[in-house]
């Protein structure tokens, strides 16, 4: 505890808080990254939490914003490292989930790359500046402006008994209702990627369709309180975890053809495999594509959107997880 926290020239002693931007240098152009770092006044783990990886992800960010206020050093025991933008250019020029800086959706290139394109190269720079070293990692995400979503916490299985175990407790210590197991660390995810490294880490998402909601933000940063209670990082806390449901992911759903998209569903419907879940219609000669569920379980999210591309992800649906999952 005796060596300062820093990431780039921003640093925090020990007892002391730091909050700023460091630059992140994406080859084509320079980003500044906001962080606060809380370099608490006794020994405890190494914490990473994130937000804004995608833009129009409103919820994350407010709830990460508040929490980096709230949090003092004196209450925490070890290093939190607090990022509510990690990905400036979504959030703020493009509000979608690629960058317009190369169209690309950083959530499926972690870690990404120093020598890539500029969202490969901002991967990897949140990877060694970030994550290095973290005993824990959670990255925030909310329902997009074209998206509706009902809340759940995500993580992946690596197959590591005590490494998934702790990512368990993690998850369960949220307060979030549904808990989706992704059965293995494959994948350009965040939480994946960080996983593939022997990191505990989750996907927290909250809130839909870009809304800005007080009550779901201060709701977060309760679960967030108590997901660093479990890790140690805190030592009270007054929240009560939810008990939460295990599902597994079953399906994605996609867009066969590109038009417009009139849905039959909204997140948390129960659906079952075959059961016609929208119609994409060309609007040049009304063409109908019927979209049909291609597994049986629970719609998590799905595009609201009226415009999409041949390709799009339409929807996700989970299924219950059974014992023979575990």
């Amino acid at each position: 505890m005796s060596s300062a926290l820093f990431v780039g020239a921003l640093s925090a002693e020990p007892g002391t808080k730091a909050r700023g931007t460091v630059p992140a240098d994406l080859g084509t152009t320079t980003v500044d990254i906001p962080l606060t770092l809380i370099h608490g006044a006794h020994p405890g783990p190494r914490v990473v939490i994130t937000a804004g990886v995608h833009g129009g992800e409103f919820t994350g960010i407010d709830a990460a914003t508040r929490l980096a206020a709230l949090l003092e050093p004196g209450e925490v025991h070890g290093q939190i490292l607090l990022c509510p933008v990690a990905n400036p250019p979504a959030v703020y020029q493009g509000r979608l989930g690629t960058s317009p800086l190369d169209g690309v959706n950083i959530n499926r290139v972690f870690p990404g790359t120093p020598d890539g394109g500029p969202t490969e190269r901002l991967a990897h720079w949140l990877f060694t500046e970030l994550l290095d070293g973290a005993d824990a990692y959670l990255d925030l995400h909310s329902g997009g402006i074209d998206e509706v979503l009902t809340d759940f916490v995500g993580y992946r299985r690596t197959g590591d008994a005590q490494l998934d175990a702790t990512t368990a407790e993690m998850a369960a210590a949220a307060g979030v209702g549904d808990v989706i197991l992704g059965l293995d660390a494959e994948g350009g995810n965040s939480h994946a990627a960080a996983a593939r490294r022997g990191i505990p880490a989750i996907l927290v998402e909250t809130g839909q369709l870009g809304e800005r909601d007080p009550d779901t933000a201060r709701r977060l940063v309760d679960g967030l309180y108590g997901v660093l209670a479990r890790l140690g990082a805190l030592r009270t806390h007054t929240g009560s975890a939810a008990p939460a449901r295990e599902w597994v992911w079953a399906a994605a759903v996609t867009a066969g053809a590109g038009g417009l998209w009139y849905p039959e569903f909204t997140a948390g419907d129960e659906v079952a495999q075959g059961q016609v879940l929208g119609r994409v219609i060309d609007p040049a000669d009304s063409r109908e594509h019927k979209v049909l569920a291609p597994a049986t379980g629970r719609i998590f999210y799905g595009m609201h959107g009226l415009t999409v591309a041949p390709g799009a992800e339409l929807a996700a649906i989970a299924a219950p997880m059974d014992t023979g999952d575990h």
